[in-house]
C-alpha cells in the first residue's frame, strides 16, 4: 500500500472571462475530489432569501469588513457596486494546514492579489475559449442576458484575456471534457512537486536508516 505524505494545501486559482467554462470545470473539479473546499466570499451585501451565512457568503457590516482589511485578514477584496467583496484568511489557512486545497472562482484582479499575499502556495489556471465567436455564442445560448449585458460581458472579456500571461497555467476550452482531464492532471502534478510534501524528508531519513540497518 503506498505510503500517504504529509502535504500542505494548495490554493487553486480559477480565471476566464465569463462564457468559457470556468464555473462548469470547478465544478466537475469538486465533484472529482471532495475534499476539495470551495472559497466561500465575504461580502457587505444584505443576504438574497434562501442564502446561508457560512454556506452562500460570509455575510459582514461594512466596519467589519473594514476591520478585516485592516487587520490583512483578507487574501484579496474589491468594491462591487456599492458593496464589499473579499475571500477571507482564516478558513483558507485552516485548510493547508489540514492538507485540503481551496478552489478560487475569481478574476484577474482578485487571482493577483491572493498571488502576492500566498507566494508559493498558489497554482493560478486561466480558462479561454476556443474563438470569441464561440464565446458570444455560449453567452447567447444561456438566454439569461439583453443583447446589452451581453456586450458588456464581451467588452470586460478582452480586459480578462488579456492578462492570460500571468498565470502559471492556460488551458483552451474547445472541449469540455479534454478541458477538464487537463485541469485533473495539473491539479495532481502540483501536488506531487517535492516543495509540496514536507513529509518526503522524514520518509526520506527512514529509508536511509533502513540502510544503516543492512
Amino acid at each position: 500500500m503506498r505510503r500517504q505524505m504529509q502535504r500542505r494545501g494548495l490554493l487553486l486559482i480559477l480565471s476566464s472571462p465569463s462564457g468559457a467554462g470556468k464555473s462548469t470545470l470547478s465544478k466537475r473539479l469538486m465533484a472529482w475530489d471532495p475534499t476539495l473546499r470551495f472559497s466561500v466570499s465575504a461580502t457587505t451585501r444584505a443576504a438574497r432569501p434562501g442564502e446561508v451565512d457560512g454556506k452562500d457568503y460570509y455575510f459582514k457590516s461594512r466596519a467589519e469588513f473594514e476591520a478585516l482589511v485592516a487587520e490583512n485578514q483578507m487574501l484579496e477584496h474589491a468594491e462591487v457596486f456599492g458593496n464589499l467583496y473579499g475571500s477571507p484568511r482564516a478558513p483558507v489557512e485552516q485548510a493547508m494546514r489540514e492538507g485540503r486545497d481551496t478552489l478560487f472562482d475569481i478574476d484577474w484582479q482578485g487571482g493577483q492579489q491572493i498571488r502576492q499575499a500566498m507566494a508559493g502556495d498558489v497554482v493560478s489556471i486561466f480558462i479561454l475559449p476556443p474563438s470569441i465567436a464561440e464565446l458570444e455564442r455560449r453567452l447567447r445560448t444561456r438566454g439569461q442576458d439583453s443583447d446589452e449585458v451581453i456586450r458588456g460581458r464581451m467588452a470586460k472579456s478582452e480586459a480578462e484575456i488579456s492578462h492570460w500571461a500571468e498565470y502559471d497555467y492556460v488551458l483552451v476550452n474547445d472541449d469540455l471534457d479534454r478541458a477538464e482531464a487537463e485541469l485533473k492532471m495539473i491539479v495532481a502534478a502540483e501536488r506531487l512537486r517535492r516543495d509540496r510534501q514536507p513529509g518526503l524528508s522524514d520518509f526520506v531519513r527512514g529509508l536511509n536508516r533502513e540502510f544503516g540497518a543492512r
